[in-house]
């Protein structure tokens, strides 16, 4: 391929992994994300610091109670010069909720008013509250009020989709030369495992403002071969780099590091529907035997911090406090504590546990996976480490069919409870099939609670719950791990890890 240094009017990135699907309310994956930012725009978008700002909506009008929205539409158009209208939205988020579609985490959405009884069947898609006013006039009502729902409105379930031509082509509107877009890009190409071609969208009402004319995403699944590619000119940002080469990157490549922690943790998900994982003494003792700290900082080394909790250090209205009871015990004796509860759970040096542990093939997940493996052998825990890539692993934990996975979430708002739901009963992220009535109630009143003062001390309430349950197995909060080649400008790190292209720009040779 050409190399990007002599390429000046294309920005190559690499994009971690072959995404799944380019249908809004299918993708669930950072990588599916940042290719769905560049082709789609919501009713808020990011601005060059990943904040909310207004996008395919001008503006925002909130009643006094905080439960109803009024958005007034830009006039702008689809990529096939079709105007955007106010039933584009109706039909796509009517379309997210209903059960046949089968988006993969509707449940981010249970604040419209009505949503949570489309999802499970109760109601029709129709009872959605949100109307249209006019072709440029839309009305959302909410179950409870939600300070974070320009963040939210953000997110890439909630893009629209184009009525028109879903409803002509059905699932083959996703291909390309079908792909009709409304954001900064439009898809021009797409090769499996090899890559995905965006071109500047002419038709974008903020087109004479974007100033790079094509962006490829490559699927790097192997960052230390994506590492060798960005070092030859062939990568402008990959993400991630291998973990293992930090010290060599910031020896001879400081610049290129775009580093800040993010609202965004790493944690191991126990299958609790299948047994001896409804033993809280089997999932307390595999969260006390795990070294958190020897992972953030001896494996990975690149600034993330280990994990006591499930909510990230700078969530918005959140107060500090929740931590498991062992955080301050020293890891010896946590390992004595664990086989204590081994021993009660009926294992030991003679009898010992053997189990199964899903993962990437990423190469630093294969680190951590050996790293955790040798921590529970003390455990009397035998680990059989099963790697496959990104897609197939997701889809194992989406399916239930695993004892022990690695699973990671980023925020998509800055809220508590968007960690928080994924514990929540029958949620679809909630990989662990977690249950308890009490957590789901604290959740629910947090929901409803108007004070954000009070809706933070609910959840830390429930947090703590889940932390005595042994929900997850926690282990490290996040560093951004990008690095940015130095024709590439306007790049900004930031805590939502987020850099559409629209807002870059590239050194012209």
């Amino acid at each position: 391929m050409q190399t990007a240094r002599a390429d000046s009017s294309t920005l190559h990135r690499g994009n971690g992994a072959e995404p799944e699907s380019l249908d809004p309310p299918l993708a669930d994956t950072a990588w599916e994300q940042n290719i769905l930012g560049d082709l789609m725009m919501g009713l808020f978008t990011e601005d060059a610091e990943g904040r909310p700002v207004p996008g395919a909506a001008v503006d925002a009008k909130v009643s006094e109670d905080g439960l109803t929205w009024t958005f007034s539409l830009r006039d702008h158009l689809w990529s096939d010069g079709t105007p955007v209208t106010a039933g584009d939205f109706i039909y796509s988020w009517r379309r997210l909720l209903d059960p046949k579609t089968g988006s993969k985490f509707p449940a981010i959405v249970y604040v419209f008013k009505n949503a949570r009884a489309i999802v499970e069947g109760r109601m029709a898609p129709d009872a959605l509250a949100f109307r249209a006013e006019s072709d440029k006039v839309l009305v959302l009502e909410l179950e409870h009020p939600a300070p974070y729902l320009r963040e939210l409105l953000t997110h890439n379930i909630l893009y629209p989709v184009p009525h028109h031509v879903v409803e002509a082509k059905g699932d083959a509107w996703t291909q390309a030369g079908s792909y009709v877009s409304n954001g900064a890009y439009m898809l021009a190409e797409r090769v499996p495992n090899g890559h995905i071609a965006l071109v500047k969208n002419p038709r974008f009402y903020d087109a004479d403002n974007v100033r790079i004319e094509r962006v490829m995403f490559y699927p790097t699944e192997d960052a230390g071969a994506a590492l060798t590619r960005f070092r030859a000119g062939e990568l402008d940002t990959q993400e991630p780099f291998p973990a293992d080469q930090i010290d060599f990157l910031r020896q001879t490549m400081p610049n290129a590091l775009q580093q800040t922690p993010t609202l965004s943790i790493d944690y191991i998900v126990l299958n609790i529907r299948r047994k001896p994982f409804d033993d809280i003494r089997l999932r307390e003792a595999l969260n006390l035997a795990l070294d958190r700290d020897t992972i953030a900082e001896k494996i990975y080394r690149i600034g993330e911090q280990p994990a006591y909790n499930m909510i990230p250090p700078g969530i918005a209205n959140y107060p500090v406090g929740a931590g498991f009871a062992f955080k301050m015990l020293p890891y010896p004796l946590r390992v004595t504590r664990a086989q204590e509860l081994m021993r009660q759970a009926g294992y030991g040096p003679d009898n010992r546990f053997k189990t199964t542990f899903v993962t990437t093939t990423l190469p630093d997940a294969r680190r951590a996976a050996v790293a955790i493996q040798a921590m529970w052998q003390a455990a009397y825990v035998d680990l059989e480490i099963v790697q496959s890539d990104s897609a197939i692993t997701y889809s194992k934990l989406r399916q239930y069919d695993f004892d022990i996975g690695t699973a990671n979430w980023g925020a998509d708002f800055n809220d508590a409870s968007n960690f928080l739901m994924l514990l929540t009963t029958g949620n679809p992220q909630n990989y662990a099939g977690y249950s308890n009535p009490t957590y789901d109630a604290l959740f629910a009143a947090a929901e409803k609670e108007q004070d954000a003062v009070g809706r933070g001390r609910l959840l830390l309430e429930a947090e703590q719950i889940a932390l005595k349950d042994h929900a997850w197995v926690t282990r490290n909060f996040r560093t951004s791990r990008v690095i940015v080649g130095p024709r590439v400008k306007g790049w900004i790190a930031n805590a939502r890890n987020y850099n559409r292209t629209r807002w870059l720009d590239l050194e012209r040779s």
